[in-house]
């Protein structure tokens, strides 16, 4: 049951639980009570209990692909986002609505690390119940194209040794081959078996950390 259960929430996504969709957060409740009636009583046959989940996980399935194609089924299952603070003005309506307080939207304002509400331009609830927030230019952070600061394209670093053995999938995803993991070896003065681990970016830059003693 465990196996099969484990099995059965792969086949939803990747989610977390504060990620979830009314409908997902359903199936997911429902399939860790149906897991739990084999478990708690032996006489029960585990088949029962494996067709029930397979047939929430087939219905879920189905759910998730008519509401991929249709925007009214969408918001009849999962609702729709509301605007809570526009142009910098709270909506008491809104709130009232989604049955926030104001210490509930402070809690989510903090969350985003703002501890001034007059800092927000806009402020959205999610479906979800995550607040997206887009603060006021003039408390808005710089990047760097505003500082007109010329910045190197980032570069994604893949693991490639772990715990002193090499992972191929990587190894093929940076065309890397075994003679120039070999020199990155030799450039980090490391040997393979020390390794815990070793990531390697598509510019060959190297970051190593031995195993302890």
């Amino acid at each position: 049951m465990y196996v099969f259960v484990t099995f059965a929430i792969r086949l939803m996504g990747k989610r977390q639980i504060g990620d979830l969709q009314p409908n997902e957060l359903v199936v997911t409740i429902l399939i860790s009570e149906i897991a739990a009636i084999p478990l708690q009583d032996p006489t029960r046959p585990l088949l029962s209990g494996i067709t029930a989940i397979f047939a929430l996980i087939v219905l879920e399935i189905i759910i998730s692909v008519i509401v991929m194609k249709s925007q009214a089924i969408r918001t009849l299952m999962s609702g729709k986002a509301v605007v809570i603070i526009k142009d910098g003005k709270v909506d008491e309506g809104a709130m009232k609505k989604v049955r926030i307080t104001v210490l509930d939207l402070i809690e989510l304002l903090r969350q985003n690390g703002i501890f001034d509400i007059s800092e927000v331009a806009f402020a959205v609830l999610e479906v979800n119940g995550n607040l997206s927030v887009l603060r006021r230019s003039a408390y808005d952070s710089p990047i760097r194209s505003d500082l007109k600061i010329k910045a190197e394209e980032s570069l994604l670093p893949l693991p490639v040794i772990c715990d002193g053995k090499t992972i191929k999938s990587s190894m093929q995803e940076l065309s890397l081959s075994f003679d120039e993991l070999e020199k990155i070896l030799k450039r980090e003065k490391i040997h393979q078996k020390d390794v815990f681990i070793l990531t390697v970016d598509r510019e060959r830059n190297a970051q190593a950390v031995r195993k302890e003693e």
